[in-house]
């Protein structure tokens, strides 16, 4: 039987949950229009700007330390235990690997995808999936997989994907979870025991919003940061029910969302549109609606 998608466009949370962790116009560097945003194994949060620096944020905002740059655009950031932090660059269409012992940073993968937009890191069969956006307006493949240690790898899933962007694993779940940006919606594609590909099914569609990143929370919904209108969505655990979590009509503290991270029940995203990382509180203890999709 078919899902039923529904939507609500009441927030489940109000603006003042948002705050902005660190703001970064003023900064040296700048933090402008950071797209990725990680957890670090050091508990700092990480994210990238527009000249291609990478830096880290202390958890508590008070300063941000540059590590490295690629010199480019950063885009998607995942990082490998306490091993390596996983950069994608728009300007140079590559993955980067930046050594977290040695802060040494490589060229991870030769060229081939067209525009790296985020890193996906499975230990489980030490993969590294990248997606790839292909070209704005103009639909393609797909997904990428990598050997963690050698980078050797290629193509992974080569159907067509609108604009592909965020990608996320549910703990359980055998398979990848893309953002298709300008369908709007989310695919979730198998993952075969062999590994290879399996077949894609539409998780959720017609979403209110162009989504960006997605990761997923405690109880197995998907939250999803939406470049366009500015707000985070939250997706039900069997994608029927969207819900807005938490917008901004202003766009100041949440400005173009795009990748978000977890660190307990704080949320973290990066605002393309401005210069600065937000921080949500996700209290689930004080929204009972918070487990009822």
């Amino acid at each position: 039987m078919p899902f039923q998608f529904s939507t609500s466009h009441n927030p489940v949370l109000p603006l003042e949950r948002a705050s902005v962790l660190f703001d970064g116009i003023f900064s040296t560097p700048k933090l402008s229009h950071p797209e990725g945003v990680a957890i670090g194994p050091d508990g700092w949060i990480w994210a990238g700007n527009q000249d291609g620096d990478i830096c880290r944020i202390a958890p508590d905002g008070s300063r941000m330390e540059k590590v490295a740059s690629t010199g480019g655009f950063v885009l998607g950031l995942a990082f490998y235990r306490a091993h390596a932090l996983f950069v994608c660059d728009l300007k140079h269409a590559a993955v980067f690997r930046l050594d977290l012992a040695t802060g040494d940073l490589v060229r991870f993968t030769e060229p081939g995808v067209k525009i790296p937009n985020y890193p996906l890191v499975d230990t489980v069969r030490d993969r590294l999936f990248v997606s790839d956006s292909h070209a704005s307006g103009t639909p393609g493949p797909g997904i990428w997989s990598y050997d963690l240690a050698s980078g050797e790898g290629g193509l992974w899933y080569g159907k067509d994907l609108d604009f592909a962007n965020g990608l996320a694993k549910r703990d359980g779940d055998d398979a990848l979870y893309v953002c298709e940006t300008f369908a709007p919606s989310i695919t979730r594609i198998a993952i075969e025991p062999d590994g290879s590909a399996g077949a894609a099914e539409t998780f959720a569609e017609d979403l209110p919003g162009l989504p960006d990143g997605i990761a997923f929370d405690s109880e197995g919904n998907l939250i999803v940061g939406c470049y366009e209108p500015s707000r985070l969505l939250r997706v039900s655990r069997d994608g029927t029910q969207t819900d807005v979590l938490i917008e901004d009509p202003t766009a100041h503290v949440l400005c173009h969302p795009t990748n978000i991270a977890f660190a307990g029940d704080r949320l973290y995203a990066a605002n393309l549109g401005r210069w600065h990382i937000s921080e949500v509180s996700m209290d689930i203890g004080a929204d009972p609606l918070w487990s009822a999709a």
